[in-house]
């Protein structure tokens, strides 16, 4: 289970970068680049699964983050803003790429299970960092408004994912 935690450690990890109060474009780097490796994650999953509710959830995964992450390229574009690289949004993206590599070497159930768990510990650490972090941390209030709708979808997502873990866990 500690190897599908990754993202949880990623987050963490460049806590210093998160408690610099990031300011509005960094916080849309962060929560771009998030949505861009769970639709990595997702198409990848749609290679490699055999689980048909896998496969579904997947789906989803790629279809609702790819929705969300095209509002927040709108909402750059109409506030003429700049999404700022930073280290949050670096050691995500390089976690991630590591973690896709361990998933990659991974068939049949024992991907399907890894692939949900990740899944489950993603959502986790990625709510937590809007609720704690990314959304008090907002000052636009579009941006904020935008990252307070991707979290109540993005928690939906969890518990999706925590009773797919469930279910293939027996």
């Amino acid at each position: 289970m500690l190897k599908y935690l990754i993202f949880a450690a990623v987050l963490a990890l460049p806590g210093a970068a998160l408690a610099q109060a990031p300011n509005d474009a960094q916080i849309a780097h962060i929560a771009y680049t998030a949505g861009a490796i769970d639709i990595a994650a997702a198409d990848q999953a749609l290679t490699k699964a055999t689980n048909p509710d896998v496969k579904a959830f997947a789906a989803e995964m790629a279809r609702d983050h790819k929705a969300v992450n095209d509002q927040a390229l709108a909402l750059v574009k109409k506030l003429h803003v700049t999404p700022q690289d930073n280290a949050t949004s670096q050691a995500l993206s390089k976690a991630a790429a590591a973690k896709l590599t361990e998933l990659a070497k991974l068939k049949g159930a024992a991907y399907d299970r890894a692939y949900v768990e990740n899944e489950v510990a993603f959502h986790k650490t990625v709510n937590g960092a809007l609720e704690t972090t990314l959304i008090p941390g907002a000052k636009n209030a579009e941006l904020k408004a935008l990252l307070q709708t991707g979290l109540k979808l993005f928690q939906a997502h969890q518990a999706h994912a925590e009773h797919l873990a469930m279910t293939l866990a027996k």
